[in-house]
């Protein structure tokens, strides 16, 4: 069975760096790339050789953002990373009076 996306207009930011997007913040990340401390948390965490890198919480949890990346925020107001090439393959320009 096929299915089509059902046509939305969402808003979306690049990300290039550190305060271009209220919701990007900094986390600590171990070895495996799962987040180990993220604003919110207990300061008591040990973060020993960990990464801080940005990331934003989504609905599945904590993901990491890099420069480029489109910050959507979808259509019950969540947020969520996508890669540029993903971005423009996914979504055209919406003229701002639609």
């Amino acid at each position: 069975m096929k299915f089509r996306k059902k046509p939305v207009v969402i808003e979306a930011t690049q990300w290039m760096k550190e305060g271009d997007h209220p919701f990007v913040m900094m986390c600590w990340f171990d070895a495996l790339g799962k987040v180990r401390w993220a604003p919110g948390d207990s300061e008591a965490i040990n973060i020993y050789g960990c990464i801080k890198k940005p990331a934003i919480a989504t609905l599945e949890g904590w993901h990491a953002v890099t420069p480029g990346d489109y910050i959507i925020t979808g259509i019950k107001g969540e947020h969520y990373p996508c890669k540029p090439d993903i971005f423009a393959a996914t979504y055209d320009p919406v003229e701002e009076n639609e």
